[in-house]
């Protein structure tokens, strides 16, 4: 960034201010990265700095963060009104702490440049005595205790906001009440590209006992969104901005090293209507944990984006991931409010095998691969499947093994046993609960099949994560195909998907009618 061609200095009359309060004016250079800092000092008694931003622009489009020196100390995304950063308070997105005197850097992002040359006005103001008061929820992050001790599935939603996202207005009370409301067992608090909800989860977790408050990230990129699932340190998200080091690798590891790291809503391409929301940074498989293979209720977004990210998440299995599958509701009001295109906490439901009812249970769960997605929601039928009587994410070795399929509370529809990312037998569900086996060989050469199923409706219900059968590593044969245990149900014909329909004209009143995401 070269040097600024406007810095006002401006002598503020404050009682509460410093000796000097900063107004910062300037165009952004054309070669500019997409993420740069613009510096400023913070002099010697300032407890309490005021970072008021404008873009200068109806059309234009900034994102603004703010760092010490130490590092980030939050990310306001489009959050119009102005970051406050104090010692025991601060603004929302935001964390408080020691005011260090010396070298800070307001952080800007440019999301949309469409009347160039963008321009910004900052204006800092440095305060020697605090205007907020400390929220009395706040303080160190300690994990909760496990909830419940029971190995079961627990539901869950693995994408929920509240207004500590910039374009989010819920309260984690709310968030945490809907939730219980609608008999989830655990919800992910992942605020874009901050985690200052950290400190408030332990207060919020003994007013809401029954439900398990995560932390959490989305990693908000301007070419995808990720979901640190579990962190609690911030995940620097400014990927492909030189002279900054920061690459999928360094993400992928920042987020994995207290948690899992997953990607969100990858087909949701809308341009300018949601920045960045579709999946097109390089993606290594074995970086990747989980995929959000839902993102709202199937019956509001299903038709647009459900198949497009099952095949994403198809190819990325193709190269070699083992990536369970989850959903989110990515709901930002708790459920009041919402417009006709977004849906509340809970649709869709993710259920996740685990030991107990904790934070670290959850991540055992998701990482061992045992994950079932309810597309609608937690009223939807429950599909399990077992290989050789082993739960989903195993991997079994053998000339020949038994995929057995469980189906409870589904009022017919059919059962979809899927190989490789192709449906190859489909059993009408005609009992409740509803049992069916099918008997497969291993795969001959040296990749290993994977099989799930999903339960369909009229649409698509419920789709699990994957088995793995073991390849025999011997030359290939000629393919006899699956024999099922259940006569006279199933076609045993191969066709692709069985997914939904595709709906892309309706892509563009999807984004017309979709809230704009700026951070």
């Amino acid at each position: 960034m070269r040097t600024l061609a406007a810095l006002l200095l401006v002598l503020s009359t404050s009682a509460t201010a410093g000796a000097q309060d900063l107004v910062l004016e300037d165009t952004v250079p054309d070669d500019a990265p997409r993420y740069f800092a613009v510096p400023f000092s913070v002099p010697a008694g300032t407890v309490e700095i005021e970072v008021r931003h404008d873009d200068l622009s109806d059309a234009n489009i900034l994102d603004w963060g703010l760092a010490d020196a130490s590092g980030v100390r939050g990310w306001g995304g489009g959050n119009t009104e102005p970051a406050v950063v104090g010692v025991d308070a601060a603004s929302r997105s935001y964390r408080p702490g020691p005011i260090e005197p010396g070298e800070w850097s307001v952080l800007v992002g440019l999301a949309k440049v469409s009347e160039p040359p963008a321009r910004y006005r900052i204006e800092i103001v440095f305060r020697t005595a605090a205007t907020l008061v400390a929220d009395p929820d706040r303080g160190a992050y300690v994990p909760a205790a496990p909830l419940e001790s029971e190995a079961r599935w627990y539901a869950g939603d693995f994408h929920v906001h509240t207004r500590e996202s910039g374009d989010a207005r819920a309260t984690l009370d709310e968030a945490a009440a809907l939730a219980a409301e609608r008999g989830l067992d655990f919800i992910e608090l992942s605020e874009h590209n901050t985690v200052s909800q950290v400190d408030l989860l332990p207060a919020a977790q003994t007013r809401h006992p029954a439900v398990l408050l995560m932390p959490g990230s989305e990693v908000t990129t301007y070419a995808g969104h990720g979901n640190a699932i579990g962190t609690t340190a911030f995940v620097d998200f400014r990927v492909m901005s030189p002279p900054l080091a920061v690459t999928l690798e360094t993400l992928t590891a920042d987020a994995r090293r207290d948690g899992l790291f997953a990607i969100n809503h990858p087909a949701l391409a809308l341009g300018d209507a949601c920045i960045g929301c579709a999946w097109e940074l390089p993606t290594p498989p074995a970086a990747i944990d989980a995929v959000e293979v839902q993102n709202g209720a199937y019956s509001v977004t299903g038709l647009l984006f459900y198949r497009q990210s099952l095949a994403f998440w198809d190819t990325l299995l193709d190269e070699g991931g083992h990536a369970a599958a989850i959903g989110g509701s990515d709901d930002h009001r708790a459920g009041v409010d919402l417009e006709g295109t977004q849906s509340p906490i809970g649709s869709p439901t993710t259920l996740v095998w685990a030991e107990e009812l904790s934070v670290a249970g959850i991540l055992a769960g998701v990482a061992a691969g045992r994950t079932v997605v309810k597309l609608d929601g937690p009223d939807d039928p429950m599909v399990e499947l077992f290989v050789n009587e082993q739960p989903l994410g195993s991997r079994v070795i053998a000339p020949e093994v038994t995929l057995r399929a469980v189906v409870t509370g589904a009022d017919g529809g059919t059962l979809l046993f899927v190989r490789n990312g192709e449906t190859v037998e489909r059993v009408p569900v005609d009992a409740d609960p509803f049992e069916t086996t099918l008997v497969v060989p291993a795969p001959a050469g040296d990749v290993d099949d994977r099989w799930r199923v999903q339960w369909n409706a009229r649409d698509p219900g419920v789709v699990t994560s994957h088995v793995w059968v073991a390849a025999t590593g011997e030359a290939p044969v000629p393919d006899a195909g699956p024999t099922t245990t259940t006569p006279d149900e199933g076609c045993g014909c191969r066709t692709g998907g069985d997914t939904g329909s595709g709906a892309l004209p309706l892509l563009l009143v999807f984004a017309l009618l979709r809230q704009r995401k700026r951070c």
